[in-house]
């Protein structure tokens, strides 16, 4: 299962390929990703966003990450997907430039591949929304 995290001012994104969709899995990985995007300056997460699945719904574990962060949890209208937008789109650009651009061995080469392409996409790969720049490029440089 692909977890994704992405900030919705930079389009900088956290992807974990996780093996379920618990509640307490999705909450660790929220964790995470708020760790991550810690270490690259973003410090306060406002609001996450998630679809109507009771993993995020109804877990204690998810709702209990969320309020450690400060964050008010959000839904996606039910059969809206474009509420969600640009974690859909990441998701169509994640399936033509990194799952199937080309035959891989086996799931665990694929994965493998993932951490690659993330880089790039964070670091390297413009966005027409951003001006034709990576995501990294919204970040303030640091002190």
């Amino acid at each position: 299962y692909l977890h994704t995290a992405i900030d919705d001012h930079t389009r900088l994104a956290y992807i974990e390929v996780l093996t379920d969709e618990k509640g307490t899995t999705c909450a660790a990985f929220l964790t995470r990703a708020a760790a991550f995007f810690a270490s690259q300056g973003i410090t306060r997460i406002q609001r996450v966003m998630t679809d109507n699945a009771k993993n995020y719904r109804i877990s204690h574990a998810f709702q209990q990450a969320c309020t450690a962060l400060g964050a008010r949890q959000k839904f996606t209208r039910p059969h809206c997907p474009w509420t969600n937008g640009k974690a859909e789109r990441l998701n169509r650009t994640m399936a033509t430039e990194w799952a199937y651009r080309q035959p891989y061995a086996s799931n665990q080469h694929r994965t493998q591949a993932l951490g690659p392409w993330l880089e790039y996409y964070n670091t390297s790969r413009p966005h027409s929304a951003l001006g034709g720049k990576p995501p990294i490029s919204r970040l303030s440089p640091s002190s």
